[in-house]
């Protein structure tokens, strides 16, 4: 099965901007008092709005970089534990939708890079299979003229 283009052009699209957007909040986190501020109503020590801007950070880097599959599994997983996580802390202390909006606009960003991501990786196998099978006939060949 080849690969779409516009699921291609789709999976970037979206990814882009949810990194955009996952980028701003962690700078926002690590140098606006009033984000440091927010991180306190709903709870939070200071450490900890720190140490989650630089998961930010890297999970962007994850999510953009050509590394395996199970790093940029593990991206989203964190990503997705943030998110549910920042509308849960939203909600318990009575917040409204203009404080945890964010949470849910960013969370379906978030959806729809892993939906095409996973689209991406379906279309992948097949070629890397196809790929192995040549690979093993060659040596096969190789062995036998050897």
């Amino acid at each position: 099965m080849p690969r779409s283009k516009g699921i291609v052009i789709g999976f970037w699209i979206v990814t882009a901007l949810f990194c955009l957007q996952m980028g701003f909040t962690a700078y926002a986190q690590l140098s606006l008092p009033q984000v440091a501020e927010a991180f306190t109503h709903l709870g939070f020590p200071a450490y900890f709005r720190v140490e989650l801007s630089w998961a930010k950070f890297l999970g962007i880097v994850l999510l953009l970089a050509p590394v395996p599959a199970r790093l940029k599994e593990w991206a989203y997983a964190g990503f997705a534990i943030t998110l549910v996580s920042a509308l849960i802390a939203h909600v318990a202390v009575g917040d409204g939708p203009e404080a945890w909006g964010w949470a849910v606009m960013t969370g379906v960003l978030w959806g729809l890079s892993y939906f095409f991501w996973r689209r991406l990786q379906a279309t992948a196998r097949p070629l890397e299979a196809a790929h192995e099978r040549q690979a093993v006939r060659t040596q096969a060949g190789s062995a036998a003229l050897g």
